[in-house]
């Protein structure tokens, strides 16, 4: 099917196809380039939150608990954030009966206590507590940690940050990092060590990711082990997923113990006034999430393996070309409503992609591939409007002229024709005398000549033109053709009453097709005829210097303005002295002549002014020759 960029009447040009793809090609790469830009990756992330709750997977009854310490906690009598440990130490002394799995404190203990005896109580508490991990804090100088008191680190299975960087542009935690290194000393996360310590397994690290036991992480060196955290969709009555027991709760209901048993408790701070560790989710709503309840989460991604991973951005850049490309040849191959229609499936698919690829687990960005097949399909839409239409237009009014051209040819074409068949109906209807048939048969013969001249000449200029056509190369007399010229127009000029006036010429020999000059030469002086006043003179000269030759006609017509002067050799451009002469004419003459012209190396001076006339001079490359002739 011919295409509605190119369609079937209008051959593209090599230009044509080059710049469709250049701005195709502009399209994909300013896609690419503001795919990297803020605006960019805030439309992401907002994306990513959409397809977060879009996409949710299916809930799973969590493994992590979490020991809270909230509001009514501290508001007790001789509670507070000053009387923490104590509050850490009542609420382990009864959690640790039930066994649990493993038990991990976002609290950081490092600073020493104001009351030594509370100390020694909490130490003497941990040392029951089964696989117990504690919290570290990279100091804010980014060049060392902060590591719980000794006497509470001595019985800790492990010891991990509790640090969940929020995103930058909006302040939301999608990720936690599984490492971080402050010096030369490199902690992994709260969350990635109660995973490890509930694994009973190794961390195996390799460039892509982290093994433990049989789950492979995801999480990159080149990314700081990131990890996609996957939050959990409240239930029903909208409570959180991972279940929450205060200290107070559990101190007025001791029996709240066993709930903790073979579970994998997360202690920490969720008081919504007193802590500083609450961040903002893709589930999140006004309300921000403790800390301590996103690294529960991040353990629960683990032990879930419900891992997300970023695309490559070799294929994300691979696929916004293949959207280029297939916009491309959809609205270069198709026309009408089935390019739209195709341009309107690969537009749903770069926006069905990123969700379709969500629920396997991949993230994949929107604004690349949706900012690329928008951009790209206005630029071939406005490619075809703007462009190929104009283009179009321009070629069905060439066409048309052609027409009137091929109707001009056919209208020249009778007058031989006409005497032709005249001549042979008298030579066959009547008898006729040896003389008179003799006379008859010179005119047929004549006729005939002038006719296939004609229709030679048509040719050769149209197959010049499309530059199917050498032209001959053999020398011929610059004098010659015009003395030659001159004589057949003179008939012309006498019904006129205008005289021809030929001064001396220049002895001048050019190289060409003498055929196709004598043509062009003979052009512009019956043009001057035609179209001058009668009983008025044209000029022709013949002059030469510096290895040129200039061959000139001038009349003494109506003249031409400035633009005139502009369009003159357009095809198809009719002056107003040829529309005043009412002289029949296609206005494709004067372009016949500039192109075989300029095929011989030469060029075309015109001079004019209104109501003084006009010469035409051809200029071609010659050499002098021994003598000055008519």
């Amino acid at each position: 099917m011919r295409g509605a960029i190119f369609p079937a009447i209008m051959k593209p040009t090599r230009g044509q196809v080059l710049g469709y793809w250049a701005l195709l090609s502009s399209a994909l790469t300013l896609s690419v380039v503001f795919w990297f830009s803020s605006f960019a990756n805030t439309m992401d992330n907002n994306a990513y939150d959409w397809m977060f709750r879009a996409w949710a997977p299916t809930p799973w009854e969590p493994r992590a608990m979490i020991l809270a310490i909230d509001e009514p906690t501290l508001i007790q009598p001789g509670a507070g954030m000053g009387r923490v440990r104590t509050i850490l130490a009542d609420g382990l002394e009864r959690l640790t009966p039930a066994k649990p799995k493993l038990v991990a404190i976002d609290l950081t203990l490092a600073d020493e206590g104001m009351d030594a005896a509370v100390d020694q109580r909490l130490a003497r508490v941990l040392s029951t507590v089964p696989n117990l991990i504690l919290d570290c804090e990279m100091m804010p100088d980014g060049r060392s940690w902060e590591y719980p008191l000794p006497l509470f680190r001595q019985y800790a299975a492990a010891v991990g940050h509790a640090h969940a960087h929020p995103d930058r542009l909006d302040a939301v935690s999608r990720e936690v990092p599984l490492e971080l290194i402050a010096g030369r000393e490199r902690r992994w996360s709260l969350s990635l060590e109660a995973f490890r310590v509930d694994a009973g397994a190794p961390i195996m690290e390799s460039p892509g990711d982290l093994e433990i036991g049989k789950t492979v992480i995801p999480a990159a060196r080149e990314t700081g082990r990131s990890l996609k955290v996957r939050y959990l969709p409240p239930r029903d009555d909208g409570s959180p997923r991972i279940q929450r027991i205060s200290f107070l709760e559990l101190k007025q209901h001791p029996e709240l113990a066993e709930r903790f048993r073979d579970r994998a408790v997360f202690v920490g701070v969720t008081a919504q006034t007193l802590v500083r560790d609450r961040l903002f989710t893709p589930y999140s709503d006004r309300v921000p999430t403790p800390g301590v309840e996103i690294h529960a989460t991040a353990y629960e991604t683990m032990r879930s393996a419900a891992f997300l991973v970023d695309a490559p951005p070799s294929t994300v850049l691979a696929f916004c070309v293949f959207l280029m490309v297939a916009i491309g040849l959809t609205f270069s191959r198709l026309s009408g409503w089935a390019s739209y229609t195709a341009g309107a499936i690969l537009l749903a698919l770069a926006h069905a992609t990123p969700n379709l690829l969500f629920r396997a687990g991949i993230v994949f960005p929107v604004t690349a591939p949706l900012s690329t097949a928008w951009i790209s399909t206005v630029a071939a839409a406005a490619w075809q409007h703007f462009v190929v239409r104009r283009q179009l237009h321009k070629s069905e009014r060439d066409r048309q002229r052609y027409q009137q051209a091929i109707q001009f040819v056919t209208h020249e074409m009778r007058t031989p024709l006409t005497a032709i068949q005249g001549s042979s109906e008298l030579m066959t209807r009547y008898a006729l005398s040896d003389e008179k048939r003799k006379q008859m048969a010179l005119t047929i013969n004549s006729e005939s000549k002038r006719l296939a001249r004609m229709v030679q000449t048509f040719l050769d200029v149209e197959r010049l033109t499309e530059g199917d056509m050498q032209l001959k190369r053999e020398p011929f007399e610059a004098a010659a053709i015009v003395a030659s010229c001159v004589e057949r127009a003179r008939p012309l000029a006498e019904r006129k009453q205008m005289t021809v006036i030929v001064e001396p010429l220049a002895g001048r020999e050019l190289t060409g097709d003498r055929e196709l000059m004598e043509y062009a030469f003979y052009n512009l002086l019956t043009n001057a005829i035609k179209y001058s006043p009668a009983e008025t003179r044209v000029t022709v000269r013949v002059t030469g210097n510096n290895g040129e030759c200039r061959l000139a006609v001038a009349d003494q017509g109506i003249g031409m303005d400035e633009k005139e002067l502009r369009n003159i050799f357009t095809k198809f451009y009719r002056t107003k002295k040829a529309e005043a002469s009412g002289e029949v004419g296609t206005g494709i003459g004067l372009s016949i002549v500039e192109q075989i012209v300029t095929s011989h190396g030469g060029r075309i001076e015109v001079e004019s002014q209104p109501g003084r006339g006009s010469c035409f001079t051809i200029i071609l490359p010659a050499r002098a020759l021994h003598y000055d002739g008519n």
